[in-house]
């Protein structure tokens, strides 16, 4: 039988005065408590009760057994409660990895709030373009955009990931504005060189699905660095408006091919499966799904609110 569980039937018959009372208060039979106290009499070797029909006395062992009893059951009571209480409560670290765009744009300032609420939690991150086996380097959560490879990992929506093909006025007011996805042809364009099928482009309108080669004079696994140089006036750009929004809220950048539809991505977080998801990992999901939403700042500049 339980030790423990015999222990505090132990306990509890001293509390109740009798072997039924503590099978009221436990919701035990009596023959049950009968057998828990055996059972400590068989493990020690010793009697604890003098058992009589009108009253129960401890033995001179059970008296000293007794109070270390109460002591140690009081021990694992406090200790339940303490887990308890810190796995309800956002506490210790959290290691995260992200995107590295993503990371300095949009989650620092997020991180920063988030700790700023919730002190007990510390952070490490790390920011990554490449793929992140989490059990393998022990990551408590991912943000990952794009389609979810992995299915053994629980996965919440945290924001749409838009696309959008832009430029500068200077750029467009050069060399005109593209009118259909096939005048891209033309055109001096921005490659990110990360995604499947780098240079080319889709577009879809009125069901119709348009896939163009475009051409440039840089081709960039960035795209920050792509960002810099379409708000610089070297040619027009296709990328998350993450990365975008910004310039385009600011006009820096202006949309073309407004009428076509680009693939849409989602920022998921992904973490291990588990039953007890700690807190601080729960908190801080839940805290940036709040925080980006389905409408995220960074698609402002669209006129949504």
């Amino acid at each position: 039988m339980d030790q423990v569980e015999s222990m505090r039937v132990f306990v509890q018959i001293i509390g109740s005065g009798s072997f039924a009372g503590a099978a009221r208060q436990l919701r035990l039979s009596p023959g049950m408590v009968g057998k828990h106290v055996r059972a400590l009499e068989d493990r020690l070797g010793t009697m604890l009760l003098h058992r009589t029909t009108r009253r129960l006395r401890l033995t001179e062992v059970g008296e000293r057994y007794y109070r270390r009893c109460t002591a140690i059951l009081a021990d694992i009571d406090d200790a339940e409660r303490e887990a308890r209480a810190r796995q309800s409560t956002p506490h210790g670290l959290v290691r995260l990895t992200a995107p590295v765009s993503f990371g300095v744009l949009h989650l620092a300032a997020a991180l920063d709030d988030f700790v700023a609420a919730h002190p007990a939690v510390t952070l490490d991150i790390g920011l990554t373009d490449q793929f992140v086996d989490l059990v393998a380097e022990g990551y408590d959560l991912a943000l990952r955009i794009g389609q979810l490879g992995d299915s053994s990992l629980v996965s919440r929506r945290l924001a749409p990931c838009r696309m959008v093909a832009c430029a500068s006025p200077e750029y467009l007011h050069r060399h005109g504005t593209p009118e259909s996805p096939e005048a891209l042809a033309r055109h001096d364009c921005l490659s990110y060189t990360a995604t499947a099928g780098p240079g080319r482009w889709r577009f879809v309108r009125k069901k119709r699905v348009h896939v163009v080669q475009v051409t440039g004079g840089v081709v960039a696994n960035n795209m920050d660095l792509l960002r810099v140089l379409a708000v610089s006036g070297r040619g027009i750009a296709l990328g998350p408006t993450f990365v975008l929004g910004a310039d385009l809220a600011s006009g820096r950048l202006v949309p073309v091919l407004d009428g076509y539809e680009l693939p849409e991505l989602t920022l998921h977080a992904v973490y291990p499966p588990s039953r007890n998801v700690p807190a601080k990992v729960r908190a801080l999901v839940d805290f940036l799904a709040t925080r980006f939403g389905p409408e995220p700042s960074w698609d402002r500049w669209r006129g949504r609110t």
